[in-house]
């Protein structure tokens, strides 16, 4: 029989990678979402099936990390072979807005999940993985970051993901479950969400380079981060669960790079150059030089034009707003033991991250000039 896993926050970008993962590998997934007015599966409509089809390999359930007897009886219901908690308010600046709901929905949350577990007696039956953070490690006591690093969050968003790590800790060591973390390092892909600052700047140089944006404005250019793809860390997610015995495993690349560098990688993939003035607060990005085979590749010739008349122009400034309360300056991830116990290596690098993102983003954003003038009803004509 096909092994039953359990997702929640399916709807997002890992959740979606995951879920997709999982199928095509025989599993029959059920997915948790929230209630909303509004349909938000967009990333997970390719694997949709009609309620009424029998034998259906992902089934999704309204679902909320607050509601403890809505995830007892939707666990009590699905039965999972595997839990794979993945949803959480993990906005890390909206946390310092949100403090209270975040703390609830992601501390309390996966004591929720492991309660539930235990009192309807699975705990011999169902794994569950934890995902945790890197953000765990904030003000870093250690380079790189390892599984011994001491914690030191710097973000409600930590400190709740902080106490969700230790009761995924204490309930496998209470009750012998099989409950596993993962604390996997920032892992974008094109289905990141468009506040997440990778996606930010892709979506926005993809409007620069068309001519529908002017610049962007970015918060703490400096901060280092060590940035995966999303594919390869939901492998590492499964694998973590493959195994004999659960324990916690810090997945990412070894690498950290600068917003500031991603954001140069991000125009390079449209062939463009760009140069950063000023320190602070004041410091500025400019379109430097323009290679106009590589953008012509890249965007079309027909924006050439446009772009020629931008040398020199701004294209990034610095907003104070997005400046956190308390910043984490660098993160940078040890994967040598999920790469020796889990055999696990990432198949992307980050040049090979920002071109999937770039060039998801430029077709994304064309398509969305083409419907604003008016070419929906073209696509609607032929659809």
């Amino acid at each position: 029989m096909s092994k039953i896993a359990l997702i929640t926050g399916i709807t997002g970008q890992d959740g979606a990678y995951l879920a997709e993962y999982l199928i095509k590998k025989g599993y029959v997934v059920h997915g948790m979402k929230r209630r909303s007015s509004l349909f938000n599966t967009d990333r997970i409509d390719h694997l949709y099936q009609d309620p009424h089809k029998e034998n259906r390999n992902l089934i999704l359930h309204y679902g909320d990390l607050t509601d403890s007897m809505n995830i007892t009886r939707i666990i009590q219901e699905v039965q999972p072979d595997e839990i794979y908690n993945l949803a959480a308010m993990s906005h890390v600046k909206v946390s310092f807005d949100t403090p209270e709901y975040t703390a609830n929905a992601d501390g309390l949350g996966t004591l929720r999940i492991l309660e539930a577990v235990r009192l309807l007696g699975l705990t011999k039956k169902t794994r569950i993985y934890q995902a945790s953070t890197s953000e765990l490690y904030g003000l870093v006591q250690e380079v790189p970051q390892r599984e011994t690093t001491p914690f030191y969050p710097r973000s409600p968003y930590a400190v709740a993901k902080l106490y969700a790590y230790w009761i995924t800790v204490n309930y496998r060591e209470a009750y012998g479950m099989h409950a596993s973390n993962g604390i996997l390092f920032n892992h974008e892909s094109p289905m990141r969400g468009e506040t997440f600052v990778t996606r930010k700047i892709t979506r926005a140089v993809s409007r620069m380079v068309l001519g529908m944006q002017q610049k962007t404005y970015l918060g703490n250019l400096s901060a280092q981060r060590d940035w995966g793809h999303a594919k390869d860390y939901v492998r590492a997610m499964h694998l973590i669960l493959q195994q004999d015995a659960p324990s916690d495993y810090v997945i990412a690349t070894g690498i950290t790079t600068t917003v500031r560098d991603f954001v140069k990688m991000a125009f390079a993939e449209a062939g463009i150059e760009v140069a950063f003035r000023g320190t602070g607060v004041d410091e500025k990005g400019f379109i430097a030089d323009v290679d106009e085979t590589a953008f012509a590749a890249a965007v079309g010739e027909e924006y050439l034009e446009g772009i020629r008349g931008r040398i020199g122009s701004e294209v990034v400034n610095v907003d104070p707003a997005y400046f956190r309360p308390t910043e984490v300056e660098m993160l940078i991830g040890d994967p040598t033991k999920s790469r020796t116990m889990l055999g696990w290596e990432p198949e992307y690098d980050l040049p090979a991250l920002v071109k999937d993102m770039m060039q998801a983003d430029i077709k994304l954003m064309k398509k969305d000039s083409f419907l604003k003038a008016g070419g929906y009803r073209i696509l609607n004509y032929f659809e």
